[in-house]
Parts: structure tokens; C-alpha cells; sequence
């Protein structure tokens, strides 16, 4: 083994005293580097990568589900609107509706109004008829009763009774309309 001269003076006490340690040094730090530049290197790299992709992965996940939100977003926004629209138009139906209906209502009204008036006035017509008829024949009694008294002879024969009876009303008809 050859010593190294002039080395302890530069270095001090961490010098090598021999060559060979110095050869061994340099072949051991050759073979660290070695092992770190094909092992330690690439699982860091490794490591380095899988750490990046899901760094990304994350920030694509995050990015995606954004943008998935802003779609929801916007879906809800147009069914909300489309519902707001549908509902404007089921009031606008019902309004039609109720319009339609009210018309019916009044229509059917003013013809069941129209309806009794006719039935009312047809039955006051009947009643009219037939109260006149039976004026006509208490009337007539009376007026055959007294004009027989009058006479002084029995007008029971019923067709000169009818003749003087239809006379007298007739009288009494064109008396009324002229007042």
C-alpha cells in the first residue's frame, strides 16, 4: 500500500492514508450512484408520475364533476322554466274555462229564465181562459136571471141565452178597451 503524501496537510484528520482507499472510495461511491441512478431514481420517478396523475386524475374529476354541476344547473334552471311556463299556461286554460263556463252558465240560465216566463205566461193565459169561461158562464146566468126579470118571461132557451150572454160581453169588452 503506497501512502498519500501532503494529502493530511490539505484534508486533516478525514485524509486517506492510503491509494487504495481512495480507489476503493471512488469505486464505492461509483457503485451508489450506480444502485440510486437504476433503482432509487425510477421509484422516485415512479412515484413522482403516480403522484402527478392523480394530481391531474383529481383535478380532471374535479373539473368533470363541475362542469356536470353547471350541467344539472342549467337542466334544473329550463324545467324550472318550463315549469313556470306550464303553469302560466294551466292558469291561462283554467281562466278560458272559467270564462267558457260562466258564458255557459249565463247562456243556460237566461234560457231556463226564458223557459219558465213562457211556461208562466202559458199558464196564465190557461188560467186567464179559463176564469174568462167561467166568468162567461156565472155572467151569463146572472145576466139570463136578470134579463129574464127584466123581460118578464123565462129565456131558458140556451141558444137565445147564448146570443143575449155573448152580446152583453161583447158590450162589456169594447166598454173596457175604450177606458
Amino acid at each position: 500500500m503506497v501512502p498519500l503524501e501532503g494529502a493530511q496537510d490539505l484534508l486533516g484528520p478525514l485524509a486517506p492514508h492510503y491509494w487504495s482507499e481512495v480507489i476503493a472510495g471512488i469505486i464505492l461511491m461509483l457503485v451508489i450512484f450506480l444502485i440510486m441512478w437504476k433503482v432509487v431514481v425510477p421509484a422516485f420517478e415512479k412515484m413522482y408520475e403516480e403522484r402527478s396523475n392523480r394530481i391531474e386524475g383529481g383535478m380532471q374529476r374535479a373539473a368533470a364533476a363541475e362542469a356536470k354541476a353547471e350541467a344539472a344547473l342549467a337542466e334544473y334552471n329550463d324545467q324550472l322554466n318550463a315549469a313556470r311556463e306550464e303553469a302560466a299556461r294551466i292558469r291561462e286554460d283554467a281562466k278560458n274555462q272559467s270564462a267558457t263556463i260562466l258564458a255557459e252558465a249565463r247562456d243556460k240560465a237566461s234560457k231556463e229564465s226564458q223557459r219558465i216566463l213562457e211556461s208562466g205566461r202559458a199558464q196564465l193565459e190557461a188560467e186567464r181562459s179559463q176564469l174568462v169561461q167561467d166568468l162567461r158562464g156565472e155572467v151569463g146566468g146572472m145576466a139570463t136571471t136578470l134579463a129574464g126579470k127584466i123581460v118578464g118571461e123565462s129565456l131558458s132557451d140556451d141558444e137565445r141565452a147564448m146570443r143575449t150572454i155573448d152580446r152583453f160581453l161583447a158590450e162589456l169588452e169594447t166598454a173596457g178597451s175604450q177606458r
